[in-house]
Formats: C-alpha cells, structure tokens, sequence
C-alpha cells in the first residue's frame, strides 16, 4: 500500500514516523516548501543569528532513507480523488492508495490596497525567512500588521537587528481576543519598554508603492502615512485548503474530518492545521493551528490508516509563546474575560512581567487552567492537576511542585497562596515545602 502525505511539517512527519513504526507500507511525503522537515517555530532565530537552518532539522538527513521514508520535493497542482491521483507541477503523476492532507496554514489577507507590492508578506513558510533575509538589507522602517504571535516574532527579529519597527494593532490591547487585560496590558508595555512603536487601535488602510513595485509606506486607519520598506501581514492564518476546492471533500473553514480524521472521500484524511473536526469538545474549536494539535493527530492518522481505528481525543488545551523576554504558558481553558462560574485567582509580580493566574469552578473548586507569564510551570504537574480535577486550594498547597525553575528563581508561591488567603477569609491555606523535582515525584506518585 502506498501512502501520500502532503505537507513536511509536524503533523505530516509525525504521521509518517507513527505509520513506519506501525507498517511496511510504502511512504511519500510531498512538500514544495524544503526538502527535509524543519521546526517552523525556529524560523525566527534563523534570521536572529542564533541557528542555522540545519540546527533547526531534528532529524538527521540519512534518517528518512534509514526509516524508508520518500521525500519528495514537489508542488500537488491538483488532486484527482476518483482516480486516487496527484499532478505534480512537473506533470508527473503519483498514485496513492490512502492519503494525508497535511497542508497547513497560510497568512490572512484582508483585500488591502497594494497588499501584493514586493517586500509585503508574512512569515509562514521558509521562503518567507528567505524573502525577509532580501528585503532587510537596505531596510530603514519595517511595519507590521497584526497583534499576534506572529506579528511579535517578526518585530523581534527586526529588533534584534535595530530595525526600527511600527506595529499596528486594530485591538485597543495587544492580543485582547485571548489574554486577560492584565496579561495583554503588560505585553504592552514589554513591546514599548523595547522601543517598538505600538499603536493600538489602529488598522491598515493602504500600502502605497514606489516607482519599483516595492512598498515604500502605509496609510493607516487615522489617516497617518507611515514610511517604510517593508510590511509584515501578520494578521492572523487561515487552514490551506485550495488544493481541494476543486474536488469532492468537504470543507468549512477548514478540510472537515471526523472523530478517525477522515474526510468525507474514503482514503482521504486531514490533520494539522488544515483539518476542522467536525464534532470538537465542548468548548474548543474545530481548528486548532497549533503546532501541539499536529504532533497530536499525527499518531491517531498513523493508526487509523494502517487498520487500527483509533479516534482522536482534543488533548488538555496547551501553547506556549514568547514575548521579547516574556515567556508564556496556557493550560487549559483560560478566557479573556473572567466567565460565568468561573473564579480567577490572578497574581502579578511589583515589577510587572510576572504572573501567574489560575482559573477554577466557583462551585465546586476545581482548577479549569493556568495562564503563566514570566513563570514556566511544569506541564506534566499542570496536566495532573487538570485532568484529575483538582481543588484549587489543594494546587496551592502543592503549587511549588509545579515550578519549573526552583534552583535558579526566586520563589513566589507563598505570595500566591497569601493572596488566595486575603481574597477568602476564613480559609488559610498553607504552602507545603515541596519544590523540584522531589515535589514532583510526590505528587505524581513516582519514585525519584
């Protein structure tokens, strides 16, 4: 049997790594973007000067002939679903017997005047490090649009080089649809306390070329024309599915799969960041365009398209980004608002780049999820604590063993549990001295 998978990026790789240790099935994965998988999320420290691009490859290039793995570097025009047939764009055919979709996101663009100039892009693929690289050289003002991850990364890259850098953000607090006030309040004043020219609520209304093509300003919401060299579109990516418009699988937002990951076609599956479940969880969407989510599915495809039905379970919620200097972790489900039945315990530090908030049941006490700034808690700890419901007065009595750093920062759980204790009087929890990884051991039941 022949499996096809489409996309080199942690769900396609993963999904072939799983159907190697599972088979003997013959293995192609097809990707235009590189000939060897990558970690997407380094692509940033590329162009800061602190990897190379092989340093950002976990496999070792004989790894894939090794483990009789194709790789196949090739761009799918079209996919003919009857006929179990790709057309490469060298007019070459492949044949398949059961394939994966693992195509990915690609960049929003919102129909921008000169949204197609040169030097205007994203930072999605690595021919968009390679086009930044290009354009940085002679770069006096770079903008970015687009309070996101994305849109951060790319104004730190450019900082890291003294590019001066203007950020539009249309949101009038940067990444207020999913951080709380308090967190997304001190992720701007990290972007100003590193010279970046945050301007809040403020859109993009034009790009305006120079007589070359490339763009040379924007035109903003408030009528301010901004000079620059470059554009950052970082407002956000959406599932890329145009290979399938043409076909007779189902999408959405989205490529629709079920609970097994299959679409609609039989022999047709989709996974990562282009694939929307049709029945997700309650409470979590049906895409989730994280790179967790792809590691995840790709050992369920690997299962189920070697004969082993396996459904895919939406694992506990979980992502981890930088801002500048600022770490963050979410476990769980954290709004940006305080819900109904809901209670947040949030505490930040005096210098104002440290917090920790925990969500929990204002019923029955059991912790819902972790939104971490400045402090990296221990996911396995987390997760424990999550999926058995703990009490949120029992996670504090207990929160040293979730700190992932107890030898070399200072400590600030008794200030946590001081705060629980000055918000419910009457009940005095106590911090128990169960730090590192002896506290870890502990708690998870587990011999040192």
């Amino acid at each position: 049997m022949h499996i096809v998978i489409i996309g080199n990026g942690i769900a396609g790789i993963s999904a072939a790594r799983n159907i190697r240790k599972l088979s003997d099935h013959r293995i192609t994965v097809i990707s235009a973007e590189t000939d060897h998988f990558f970690s997407r999320t380094a692509l940033m420290y590329i162009y800061m000067g602190h990897m190379k691009y092989e340093h950002t490859k976990p496999y070792e290039d004989h790894f894939w002939e090794k483990n009789r793995i194709g790789l196949r570097r090739a761009y799918v025009k079209a996919l003919d679903t009857e006929g179990k047939s790709l057309l490469l764009d060298s007019g070459e055919r492949m044949q398949y017997d059961k394939l994966i979709l693992a195509t990915g996101s690609q960049p929003n663009k919102f129909g921008w005047p000169g949204q197609d100039l040169r030097a205007v892009q994203g930072l999605y693929s690595y021919q968009d490090l390679e086009s930044m690289e290009r354009y940085s050289a002679d770069l006096q003002r770079a903008v970015i649009v687009g309070g996101g991850l994305i849109g951060i990364e790319m104004a730190e890259m450019f900082h890291s080089r003294h590019i001066p850098v203007t950020f539009l953000v249309r949101e009038e607090s940067f990444w207020n649809i999913v951080l709380p006030p308090e967190e997304s309040a001190m992720i701007n004043r990290e972007i100003r306390a590193n010279g970046i020219d945050l301007r809040l609520s403020t859109e993009l209304k034009e790009i305006l070329p120079d007589e070359n093509g490339r763009a040379r300003a924007v035109l903003t919401s408030k009528g301010e024309e901004i000079a620059c060299q470059f554009v950052g579109l970082t407002a956000g990516v959406h599932p890329n599915i145009d290979l399938v418009k043409a076909t007779s699988i189902e999408t959405d937002r989205g490529i629709l799969v079920d609970e097994y990951l299959q679409t609609n076609v039989p022999d047709v599956y989709a996974i990562g960041d282009c694939a929307q479940l049709r029945t997700p969880l309650p409470g979590r969407r049906g895409i989730e365009a994280v790179w967790y989510t792809g590691k995840h599915m790709g050992p369920v495809v690997a299962a189920n398209v070697c004969g082993r039905p396996t459904p895919y379970r939406q694992p506990l919620w979980f992502n981890s980004a930088k801002f500048f200097a600022i770490e963050y972790q979410v476990y769980g489900q954290v709004g940006n608002q305080v819900r109904e039945g809901e209670k947040h315990l949030y505490w930040e530090h005096a210098d104002g780049r440290k917090s920790v908030r925990i969500v929990y049941d204002a019923r029955d006490g059991h912790v819902l999820g972790f939104n971490l700034m400045g402090i990296r808690y221990r996911q396995q700890v987390c997760e424990h604590w999550l999926a058995g419901r703990a009490h949120i007065e029992e996670v504090l009595q207990q929160l040293g063993a979730a700190n992932f750093d107890p030898e070399f920062f200072r400590q600030h759980e008794a200030e946590i549990v001081a705060l629980y204790n000055a918000q419910n009087p009457g009940r005095q929890v106590r911090l128990r001295q169960n730090r590192g990884l002896k506290g870890v051991f502990s708690l998870l039941g587990m011999r040192a």
